[in-house]
């Protein structure tokens, strides 16, 4: 295996606010994936079976039963799902929004990776943890890419 290890150059530090940013920026990101993982599958249950349940939910995501209750509570605080007794979870316009977003950012990563050689069921596990990491600047410059990939075939 060949050895990965980067000795850093104590020059190439960024400036102090920058690097602030940049790990102020990254977790922002981290605490938004799980609701935008339980917001992305919410419309994938909805699209297949036409609600999502607790049970499934939970199911999927591969957490407890209260876990998962949890987190819906929280995206109903934050105007992202409603629920019917006795019915399941469905998401409200804004959560709708999101997960069209989520899903886009999930397809192109997939894309791109794909396009880099990435085999596709790594490409998809991959995809959704970079999904939620990448910038606006970074996704733009990967549909870019995407594009010229393309118009070169």
């Amino acid at each position: 295996m060949a050895d990965t290890r980067i000795e850093p150059a104590v020059t190439d530090m960024p400036e102090e606010p920058t690097q602030a940013l940049r790990f102020g920026r990254a977790r922002t990101a981290r605490s938004s994936v799980v609701q935008e993982d339980y917001v992305e599958l919410i419309a994938d249950l909805m699209a297949a079976h036409g609600e999502a349940r607790a049970t499934d939910i939970a199911k999927r995501m591969g957490v407890t039963h209260p876990t998962a209750l949890k987190c819906i509570t929280r995206l109903k605080r934050e105007g992202l799902v409603t629920s019917r007794p006795y019915r399941g979870i469905f998401l409200t316009e804004a959560g709708q929004e999101l997960a069209q977003r989520v899903r886009a950012r999930h397809r192109l990563m997939v894309e791109v990776l794909l396009a880099l050689g990435v085999p596709g069921e790594a490409a998809e596990a991959d995809a959704e943890g970079m999904e939620h990491y990448a910038s606006e600047a970074t996704l733009a410059a990967f549909s870019r890419y995407l594009l010229r990939l393309r118009r070169e075939v």
